[in-house]
């Protein structure tokens, strides 16, 4: 079992956040010991850790609810909750699409510097 630290250090996230988390109803399983603290299982670690990647990749909590609250009535809800996943891939697959255009523009920026017509440089702000 590990404690709310223990949990918050592997994921790189605030106790405060894990707290916030449980309190937005996205850890209804998590269980507690007899002074009231939470304990995290290898399974509510692995969920904790979900819970965090779709988060870091542009999910709303409200959304992580709805796809925890499937996770909690069972295996009947498989499809829908791929469905999410299918959904928030196609997501995170355009927001990827944009970050490399995004890098590509930064990319001819910094090449802008590296040019040998230093006079190129008048036109760093310039639309590609």
């Amino acid at each position: 079992m590990y404690t709310i630290n223990e949990v918050a250090n592997i994921c790189n996230i605030s106790p405060y956040t894990i707290r916030f988390y449980d309190k937005e109803g996205l850890l209804p399983f998590v269980s507690r010991n007899s002074t009231g603290n939470r304990q995290f299982s290898d399974s509510d670690l692995n969920v904790v850790k979900l819970i965090c990647c779709l988060k870091n990749t542009g999910m709303q909590v409200k959304e992580i609810r709805r796809y925890i609250d499937l996770v909690m009535q069972g295996v009947e809800t498989n499809g829908q909750r791929k469905q999410i996943m299918i959904d928030h891939r196609k997501e995170v697959i355009k927001q990827i699409d944009d970050l490399k255009k995004n890098l590509n523009i930064i990319d001819l920026k910094i090449a802008l510097y590296d040019s040998d017509d230093k006079s190129s440089l008048s036109h760093i702000f310039s639309e590609q």
